[in-house]
């Protein structure tokens, strides 16, 4: 019997780190609804429930499992510690979580779990915390909660650590702390790429800088992890005909061919649309130039029947071969493979309801009431667009975290009716 009661408590613990691991891809994911990420933290919090249940047996009989393999097992011996307020394993737990920043997302992610009020106290302890990683989750996890950690966070812009200086900065721009610009626009010509992504990112979404929207560009035209990004928010704050002139060189660029297909996307003008069409045309940039139609357009490839087959010969990566030492994944995944003539007999069809010099998302010009339906009906990668551009109309106002728990993003935008097609 204790037998079967352990194995059930280790099933509780592998499938609560698994499906937070499942629920952390899918938040940003360019197929997932608000209401199946909802879903998702259903399945995840009643694996959290069987071990809160076993109590204190738990513990012992899966503490194994709850050892920091990996960012989910961090996320599930973190949210019950938290919640039983246990300090020793809250203090085992914390050092796990500082040997690397990606470890350290599971405790952020088991703090912005809990609710507000409970998560408070823990995250003013991390605050607090003589190490410059236990500040820098406590930064995080307040921004998570969107709930301004105050001094500490003026006090982390100043600090010497890079790892904790960026969190600060990139929680200056998702909390709407226009009054620390001035101290952000301090760090756009840092040395360290994180600190300088951070402080741009954020200084450009409050304010438009130019000087932040220059530091954006250089990085998308750079070979950094954060080139993506910051193209897309450069794109979306910059005025129109410079958004244009400087999307023209990154189309141009065969190295930067991809950025361009996602920047006509964040553009949103219907001028893009015949430019993406020909990209559907070569295997490597289908799918995304696929995504980006739909982002600018709002036609779903699916009910419309405007996709087609992989191409023969293209190889998806990572495949089955284990002698291919490619092993990263598939960035196009989950994305449709569009058929370009249908795709064109489409837009011939339509072409007359856009008009160039407007940007549209999903189909409408980019009004605020059609952005907060997108932010609640759209699916991730497409809500989180539309949480950009509502804050980049509304400073000083917190930008919508699509990654929060799905109930609590209900609470806050309605029931999601059905999706936009």
């Amino acid at each position: 019997m204790e037998q079967a009661i352990g194995a059930l408590i280790h099933q509780h613990a592998q499938e609560s780190a698994f499906l937070w691991l499942l629920r952390d891809e899918a938040t940003a994911s360019p197929h997932y609804l608000l209401r199946q990420v909802a879903e998702l933290d259903q399945r995840v919090e009643a694996h959290l429930d069987g071990l809160r249940i076993a109590g204190g047996p738990a513990w012992e009989l899966c503490e194994e499992q709850l050892v920091p393999k990996g960012a989910g097992e961090i996320f599930a011996g973190a949210a019950l510690a938290f919640e039983t307020e246990d300090n020793q394993r809250l203090t085992d737990l914390l050092k796990a979580a500082s040997k690397s920043v990606q470890l350290s997302r599971g405790l952020i992610s088991a703090l912005g779990w809990l609710a507000g009020d409970r998560a408070q106290p823990h995250i003013r302890r991390l605050l607090q915390s003589p190490e410059p990683m236990g500040r820098r989750m406590g930064i995080a996890a307040a921004a998570v909660l969107r709930h301004d950690p105050g001094p500490p966070l003026a006090e982390a812009l100043r600090d010497n650590d890079a790892l904790l200086k960026a969190k600060a900065l990139r929680a200056v721009g998702e909390l709407g702390r226009l009054d620390l610009i001035p101290v952000a626009k301090s760090s756009l010509a840092s040395d360290k790429e994180e600190v300088r992504f951070a402080a741009s990112w954020s200084v450009a979404l409050l304010s438009g800088d130019s000087q932040a929207l220059g530091a954006l560009q250089s990085l998308g035209e750079s070979k950094g992890v954060c080139r993506e990004k910051a193209t897309q928010l450069a794109l979306r704050r910059m005025e129109l005909s410079g958004a244009k002139a400087w999307l023209k060189g990154l189309s141009q660029s065969p190295a930067h061919v991809r950025l361009g297909i996602m920047g006509a996307g964040a553009i949103g003008d219907p001028e893009y649309g015949p430019w993406l069409i020909e990209r559907m045309k070569v295997p490597s940039l289908a799918r995304a130039a696929g995504e980006a139609f739909t982002m600018l357009t709002g036609v779903d490839f699916d009910s419309e029947h405007l996709d087609g087959k992989q191409p023969e010969g293209f190889e998806v990566a990572p495949n089955d071969d284990p002698m291919d030492e490619n092993v990263a994944m598939d960035e196009d995944d989950n994305l449709h493979w569009p058929e370009p003539t249908l795709v064109q007999k489409w837009w011939d069809k339509n072409r007359g309801q856009f008009q160039n010099g407007t940007r549209y998302i999903l189909g409408k010009p980019m009004t605020i009431e059609w952005l907060k339906t997108v932010l609640r009906d759209g699916r991730q990668r497409q809500r989180a667009a539309a949480a950009l551009e509502l804050a980049i109309r509304q400073p000083g106002t917190t930008l919508f975290n699509v990654k929060a728990r799905g109930f609590r993003q209900i609470q806050l935008l309605g029931k999601p009716g059905p999706p936009i097609r």
